[in-house]
């Protein structure tokens, strides 16, 4: 199998001020890819005023997640490659087909980029049959084919018992997989998903995603994902790119991105609960660690962590970074551990959420700790309890601002 790759260069601003506005087309005009009008009054395609997006990437064969938070440039990016909006300046490819260069005056047109793009808001027409639906980028082909490819498509993504029914009387989740069939049985080079399954149950979401592993493992095009998900990164992502503010911050697989992030926004995203400051004050290059005192710290005296070794100097003031499910509590002070990390505190909140209890700690910064209903029980947690946070060296992050 050849394999294929979109890359990317492109910089874009938004020129225009006034109301944020998204960009609405309907299903139709999507299918027939005719040029949407950008600059409409009110704003483009919901990017803010002052917006400037630059990004330089490569999306090889497989599913790369396009993560950051709202505002970060993810959506104009994607509509940036489809054609719906046209970059300042830039370049954009799939396999050796050029889709824009600004240098060489390309700018080919929705309808000629072979790019599928589900939004997050379906485009279906009412009127049509599932199968209907799905036949509708077709229309060039002969009946016997059409025929074939929906029946196989359909049944890829389990609907084809679905054929003959209308939108408005399937699932949300069924249509949503009525959308993805109907973008993706044009066998198009490169598939793009803005937050495909963002308005379903969790349920559903992972009956797709599983749809999506099975249908990517088998045609393996480049797929852009767009989501804010950090289960879906790692349910569906083989790599992941960061964005903010319309820049790229970071790119790798999910474990480098997520598991390890540089940056506040993205760990904050990846589900990081604790973001403190800290001031370094000793440096061991031979242990591969650093000392680091907790600012807020003076009622508790020099508070300090030991973390992994970073490029800075003594007196450096750093952000680290926690979850709140690597830190463990004691009742009592540990002994003969491997964590380097055994930190006083007070429990000052107690909260039951699900099958998880959230504890509130002091311990000169605010350390928010989960940990489940019997450790809790176990441990006979009340609120103004001395305790103990124990954190190992490697769950702590250094991030920037």
């Amino acid at each position: 199998m050849q394999t294929q790759c979109c890359e990317c260069r492109v910089k874009h601003r938004n020129h225009f001020r006034g109301r944020r506005q998204p960009l609405r087309r309907s299903a139709e005009e999507i299918l027939r890819g005719r040029r949407t009008r950008l600059f409409a009054c009110g704003g483009v395609f919901g990017a803010a005023p002052g917006f400037s997006l630059g990004a330089e990437f490569s999306v090889p064969s497989g599913i790369t997640i396009l993560f950051g938070p709202s505002g970060a440039g993810k959506t104009t990016l994607l509509e940036c490659i489809a054609g719906l909006a046209r970059p300042d300046n830039g370049r954009i490819s799939a396999g050796d087909r050029v889709l824009f260069d600004s240098e060489r005056k390309i700018d080919l047109p929705v309808s000629q980029r072979s790019i599928a793009y589900v939004f997050q808001t379906l485009a279906l027409f009412p009127h049509l049959s599932v199968a209907q639906n799905v036949q509708y980028g077709l229309a060039r082909l002969p009946a016997a084919e059409k025929r074939l490819r929906t029946r196989q498509i359909l049944e890829s993504f389990r609907i084809g018992h679905l054929a003959d029914r209308k939108p408005d009387a399937v699932s949300g989740g069924e249509r949503q997989r009525a959308a993805l069939a109907r973008s993706l049985v044009t066998q198009p080079c490169l598939l793009l998903l803005d937050e495909p399954l963002a308005a379903l149950d969790s349920a559903t979401r992972s009956k797709i995603i599983a749809d999506l592993r099975v249908w990517n493992a088998t045609h393996r095009i480049p797929v852009l994902y767009v989501t804010h998900s950090r289960e879906e990164v790692f349910a569906l992502g083989e790599r992941v790119i960061a964005l903010e503010q319309g820049r790229i911050l970071a790119q790798g697989t999910p474990q480098q991105v997520l598991e390890a992030p540089r940056h506040e926004s993205i760990a904050q995203l990846a589900g990081f609960e604790n973001i403190f400051d800290a001031v370094v004050t000793t440096l061991r290059p031979e242990q591969g660690t650093m000392r680091c005192r907790l600012q807020d710290t003076q009622e508790k005296g020099n508070v300090e962590l030991e973390v992994p070794l970073a490029r800075v100097t003594p007196g450096a003031k750093v952000r680290i970074a926690v979850r709140a499910g690597d830190i463990l509590l004691a009742t009592e002070f540990p002994r003969a551990l491997s964590a380097r990390n055994v930190l006083p505190g007070r429990l000052l909140t107690l909260a039951r959420h699900g099958v998880t209890v959230i504890a509130g700690v002091d311990c000169g910064a605010q350390i928010e700790v989960h940990l489940t209903p019997g450790a809790s029980d176990a441990l006979h947690l009340q609120v103004g309890q001395e305790l103990w946070l124990i954190l190992k060296t490697y769950s702590c992050h250094l991030v920037a601002g």
